[in-house]
């Protein structure tokens, strides 16, 4: 007498498996061909990077190089104003991270926990900021920081960034906010902690990985903008940032593309260390908020 298989095994779970692997493999076969059409131009910036000058302008474009030159990283560090830009670039990305941060999880709190006149408005008005492209409010923004005397100050790109990142900081942050159980908030009155203690010791702690979440974003929109470090600096090159260091290789004549690849390179590489920093965070953050 033979005995039944156990829940689970047999030839149907084989069935079963046999119909799933090869869309599985399907779905992982996709999912490698996308990233590797998202990775090949960061490829291809890297490798033009060490490509030298007679490969580059070469009418036959080759995935690979066998004499690979730092010429063109020569060429960019030796730029009197890139270390400048540099530091630029990052003073301002680093103030819009942490100014947009705070900002946000205060005002996310504050929506979330406390009931006022015209919240939903406020809301709403947050969804219709993010609504609005950047290019139909430049020409506003540089009369607006003409009138407060911000032009050629890093201040035009500090404000404008920080004003574009906190309705999207805003309403990541509700979420995680409003997640944190209010027994918990009202535990810590009854134990004689004040708002401010609760705050800042138990809710940003607990709402800290949405924090670094829309920190990445921030800090990647502010470290590559061009539009506004163009429009808001028009005559004092030394308040530039970082993507203004590109266009001393666009030259009439002949664009340096060597140099701009190895430009290009130097800029992601802050970005990249970055995210390696925050990344534990970053995906806590993105997956989820926490549960009651």
């Amino acid at each position: 007498m033979s005995l039944p298989s156990p829940r689970g095994t047999g030839p149907a779970r084989i069935r079963r498996t046999g119909i799933r692997r090869p869309w599985r493999l399907a779905a992982e076969a996709a999912a490698l061909a996308v990233a590797a059409a998202v990775a090949f131009p960061l490829y291809w910036m890297v490798l033009s990077a060490f490509k030298p000058a007679g490969e580059i302008q070469s009418t036959e474009a080759r995935p690979w190089t066998l004499a690979p030159s730092l010429d063109s990283f020569r060429r960019v560090f030796e730029q009197q104003e890139f270390g400048r830009y540099f530091l630029n670039s990052l003073f301002v990305a680093g103030t819009v991270v942490i100014a947009s941060a705070l900002i946000a999880f205060l005002a996310a709190t504050a929506v979330t926990r406390f009931r006022f006149r015209f919240r939903t408005t406020l809301l709403v008005m947050f969804l219709v900021a993010q609504m609005v492209p950047i290019e139909a409010l430049t020409i506003p923004l540089f009369f607006l920081m003409r009138d407060l005397g911000q032009l050629n100050t890093l201040g035009a790109l500090v404000l404008p960034h920080i004003a574009f990142s906190l309705p999207f900081a805003i309403w990541m942050l509700r979420g995680f906010v409003g997640a944190v159980p209010e027994a918990l908030e009202e535990a810590a009155y009854i134990d004689g902690a004040s708002r401010t203690r609760f705050l800042w010791q138990i809710l940003f702690p607990l709402v800290f990985p949405g924090l670094v979440a829309t920190s990445v974003f921030s800090f990647i929109s502010t470290w590559n903008d061009f539009l506004f470090a163009k429009s808001f600096i028009i005559s004092d090159t030394s308040r530039s940032t970082l993507p203004m260091a590109l266009l001393v290789f666009f030259k009439p004549d002949e664009n340096d593309w060597g140099g701009i690849m190895a430009a290009s390179t130097v800029m992601t590489v802050p970005v990249l260390v970055f995210f390696v920093l925050v990344q534990r965070r970053l995906v806590s953050g993105l997956g989820g908020a926490v549960k009651d």
